[in-house]
């Protein structure tokens, strides 16, 4: 097991302690409501559905995992951190769709193909270029990755990666990503139809009663050249070629 592997495995440690959906900024009326978007975006990209099957990284606590299966999909869900995985598993999800594994996404062996491989706020934990390979060999012919990430053009997240000992959701080794550049990793690593999509300017500490408001701002804000770009997260769909 490697340094970064390490870190993450403790990492993971810490957020199951001091709980992560908290931490992570899901636990809010805002947070809330943001995770339900996000995960809309995901499974529409993904194309989630009865008979789809679709492999799930970094599943962490399983938020994000039980939200995907409302959809009908059938779940491969993978983690590095066996803390967030029991955290996942007390959720009882039905065994005979959603199944939990606890592996690093490089290093394990998992049996393809899938419709769909997905994830939030996973690969800019990983090794990107080997994760991205990984996933396209999983993926079935015409198959889709459906993720979203955060922004490095966003002010907070690029305070955040840059001080990142003052906000304990940073782990050591993650980073996050400018779409331009990814756009062309997802392409060397023969990905077709690519769309990576700046989206989210609604905070977690936004109080309830602006709920409304900030949101709707936000969708105007998604739309406007320029401005866009700095939104706090990106939804990243792509697919194997046939």
């Amino acid at each position: 097991m490697d340094l970064k592997a390490r870190h993450e495995i403790e990492h993971g440690v810490k957020l199951a302690l001091d709980d992560a959906e908290r931490t992570w900024g899901w636990g809010t009326p805002a947070g809330r409501i943001r995770a339900q978007r996000r995960a809309r975006i995901i499974a529409s990209g993904a194309r989630l559905g009865p008979g789809t099957r679709a492999l799930e990284i970094g599943c962490g606590t399983g938020m994000f995992t039980e939200l995907f299966a409302q959809t009908g999909a059938s779940l491969l869900a993978v983690d590095i951190s066996p803390d967030l995985l029991k955290i996942a598993m007390g959720r009882n999800l039905p065994a005979e769709q959603v199944q939990f594994c606890e592996r690093r996404f490089e290093d394990c062996d998992i049996e393809g193909p899938f419709d769909a491989v997905v994830g939030s706020s996973v690969l800019h934990h990983l090794d990107l270029e080997e994760a991205l390979r990984k996933i396209c060999g999983l993926l079935k012919p015409g198959g889709t990755m459906s993720f979203a990430e955060p922004n490095m053009l966003n002010p907070q997240v690029f305070v955040e990666r840059r001080f990142r000992k003052w906000f304990p959701e940073v782990s050591d080794d993650e980073t996050a990503f400018v779409r331009w550049k990814l756009r062309r990793q997802l392409e060397a690593a023969g990905f077709k139809q690519i769309r990576v999509t700046p989206f989210d300017w609604l905070h977690p500490a936004t109080p309830a009663s602006l709920i409304r408001l900030i949101g709707g701002l936000g969708r105007c804000l998604e739309k406007t050249p320029a401005i866009r770009e700095f939104a706090g997260s990106m939804a990243i769909c792509a697919l194997r070629p046939e």
